[in-house]
């Protein structure tokens, strides 16, 4: 049995190593001798809706192959539910990518999220390659399609931000989502109440809930601010890309949806939309084709049978 299987693992039967994160509802925990594994251990567990985890489990296992591989590849799911005899305590998921952690001068390892591209570099973390303004498109982009198929398979992501998505430059511009947990199924509850991040919460949507309508707004602030450089832009204000990050097209397109992003909820644009506008070509100018010229014969010069005629061209 492994955690890919989905199956329930008991608390007890887990080797727990160092401490790899720490965050508002638990901490993670390297677990020995299961390869790339964590856990993830809840503070509350009380408060967990277990059937709710066990859903985002299932879901995994049915997709066919290459979606659970990508899924994997994308996100740090979780694969099976970890108890306390019956109690739900937490859960196993897989590490993310080694290319989407980096080390301190110190040689402490860091993961690799969303903050360092929303500002200018600084010495401190200089080993974090900045990416070229083609890049950082490929980037916005790898975003869209990653939030597109979750929304597309009736999921809503709650709480996006900048500390729940990683990026790498390598081998591709690729990204990898954290905090999985919180996702949830349309009509279902979430596993734990619903949080959210300071500076990226929707102003139109009630504390505490969360739909695709203000998934979408989430993802126009993470797609606008990873353009722009700019971890405070927000709809309502201008956007102003990074220097060669976008053609005239692009912007035009991208600079309509992040208008329309700013307006009435259920109005916002959707992930497609904004796939489109990034990947969207010039226009090619095409000169228009000249009709071939037909030939004309002049009849006149013509003496008899066997005389030579004129033949010109005419437009």
């Amino acid at each position: 049995m492994t955690a890919g299987d989905g199956a329930d693992q008991q608390y007890a039967q887990l080797r727990l190593l160092d401490k790899a994160g720490d965050g508002g509802q638990g901490e993670v925990h390297v677990v020995a001798g299961q390869g790339r594994l964590l856990y993830k251990g809840y503070r509350e567990p009380h408060k967990v809706d277990g059937a709710a985890l066990a859903a985002l489990v299932s879901y995994r296992l049915r997709l066919q192959e290459a979606d659970r591989e990508r899924l994997d590849r994308e996100a740090a799911w979780p694969l099976c539910r970890v108890l306390d005899g019956s109690r739900v305590t937490g859960f196993l998921m897989n590490r993310a990518p080694n290319p989407m952690t980096w080390a301190t001068s110190k040689g402490d390892s860091r993961l690799i999220d969303l903050s360092y591209l929303l500002r200018e570099a600084k010495p401190a973390w200089s080993a974090v390659v900045q990416p070229a303004p083609q890049a950082r498109r490929a980037l916005a982009i790898a975003l869209t399609e990653a939030i597109g198929r979750l929304h597309a398979a009736g999921l809503v992501l709650g709480d996006l931000s900048q500390s729940n998505v990683l990026w790498t430059l390598d081998p591709v511009p690729s990204v990898f989502l954290l905090d999985c947990d919180g996702i949830r199924l349309v009509g279902r509850a979430p596993v734990l109440p619903q949080a959210d991040t300071p500076d990226w919460h929707d102003p139109l949507a009630s504390p505490g809930t969360a739909t695709v309508d203000s998934d979408r707004y989430k993802a126009a602030l993470m797609i606008g601010r990873v353009l722009a450089r700019d971890a405070y832009a927000r709809p309502g204000k201008p956007l102003i890309p990074v220097t060669g990050v976008l053609d005239a097209r692009r912007e035009e397109a991208v600079r309509r949806l992040w208008d329309q992003a700013g307006g009435p909820a259920g109005g916002r644009p959707d992930l497609g939309q904004w796939r489109n506008a990034l990947t969207a070509r010039e226009t090619i100018k095409l000169v228009a084709a000249r009709p071939e010229p037909r030939p004309v014969v002049d009849r006149s010069k013509f003496d008899g049978r066997r005389s030579r005629g004129t033949i010109s061209f005419r437009d």
